[in-house]
């Protein structure tokens, strides 16, 4: 039987110029779904595992586009609450060469910000479940969803059910002191850790010595150093940090790191040229969920997770439409691209 993961957080409307155009360059815009937990719930799915998604949508025609676009992927969706009267937009310019992505957020008084603890019934959520996930852009939406975070850990923990969290830190929905509160609380939950480059520092203090993220250098020591003070401060059993160094808006170099709280295990480091960034993240999150539940080794896990979020660089939208073969054929060396007949 398939393992049982559950998501929950946010999905939105992405509303999008077309290709590399800058906003309202011309008349149109490319509408399409995504968000954190939603786009890790569509890698799940792909990888087949038995992907629940919650969150809070109403029952107009845009919440029900936004529940259809899970299913396609086959995503379960009836833990989903309904209810609320819109869904959140963010609307992306992709950048490109040295112009870089912008996002504008639309999304307050959206149904999920405004859920209340008692639409969801955790332990019914939980039953047969492996494994909880959600980000720090969820608790960002308020302090109600702060309380709603907590009670899920809390049910999930005494299920015994495995959690992780992407700290995913966005200094456009709060301060670093609102998420320092209260993902402080959250994380003595978290079982998985997942953070970047900017995250550790930005929510709990903790940086990597010696690395500009900006002029693309970065030091695998102090990566290290990152993952040990996020362990001894909060007990987590694994902390993965994803590796980005930014050449330009279109051209990155992508690895990640995976320490089990005595060795670190850094992945092959890719060069991408970008077609879409965005969920990248959240498509390692998916994929090294997917790896630690197949029983993979420290070192298979990162090599899978790192190999799932390359391909999502090469993808236009939020979800990451690769299947297991595809990534452990990019994993295990072969990213040359070339026509498979």
């Amino acid at each position: 039987m398939a393992k049982r993961v559950v998501t929950f957080g946010e999905i939105m409307l992405r509303l999008a110029p077309n290709g590399y155009y800058r906003f309202f360059q011309n008349d149109q815009l490319q509408a399409t779904f995504g968000g954190g937990e939603a786009n890790a719930a569509v890698s799940l799915a792909n990888f087949g595992l038995d992907s629940v998604y919650v969150t809070k949508l109403p029952t107009h025609a845009i919440g029900q586009a936004a529940v259809d676009s899970l299913r396609h992927f086959g995503v379960d969706t009836s833990k989903i609450v309904r209810g609320g009267d819109r869904v959140g937009i963010y609307y992306l310019e992709k950048g490109a060469s040295q112009r870089g992505s912008v996002c504008i957020y639309d999304r307050a008084h959206s149904a999920i910000q405004e859920a209340k603890r008692e639409d969801f019934d955790w332990d019914t959520i939980f039953e047969g479940a492996d494994w909880f996930h959600f980000t720090g852009i969820t608790p960002a939406l308020g302090q109600n969803l702060v309380e709603i975070c907590l009670d899920a850990c809390q049910a999930a923990k005494a299920r015994g059910v495995k959690i992780s969290c992407d700290l995913n830190y966005r200094s456009k929905l709060w301060t670093q002191e609102q998420a320092r509160g209260a993902m402080t609380r959250l994380c003595e939950y978290v079982d998985v850790c997942i953070s970047n480059e900017e995250d550790a520092k930005d929510v709990f203090g903790i940086e990597a010595e010696n690395t500009d993220v900006y002029g693309g250098k970065l030091n695998k020591d102090g990566y290290r150093s990152v993952a040990k003070q996020l362990t001894d401060r909060f007990g987590f059993e694994k902390v993965a940090i994803t590796l980005r160094t930014s050449i330009s808006a279109s051209d990155n170099d992508w690895a990640g790191m995976l320490y089990d709280g005595r060795d670190c295990y850094f992945s092959k480091e890719y060069h991408l040229h970008i077609v879409d960034r965005v969920g990248g993240g959240d498509s390692f999150g998916g994929g090294l969920i997917y790896a630690l539940l197949s029983s993979k080794d420290s070192q298979a896990s990162i090599e899978f997770a790192v190999a799932a979020s390359a391909l999502k660089h090469s993808i236009e939208g939020d979800f990451n439409r690769v299947s297991v073969a595809e990534v452990e054929k990019l994993a295990g060396g072969d990213g040359s691209g070339r026509v498979q007949r």
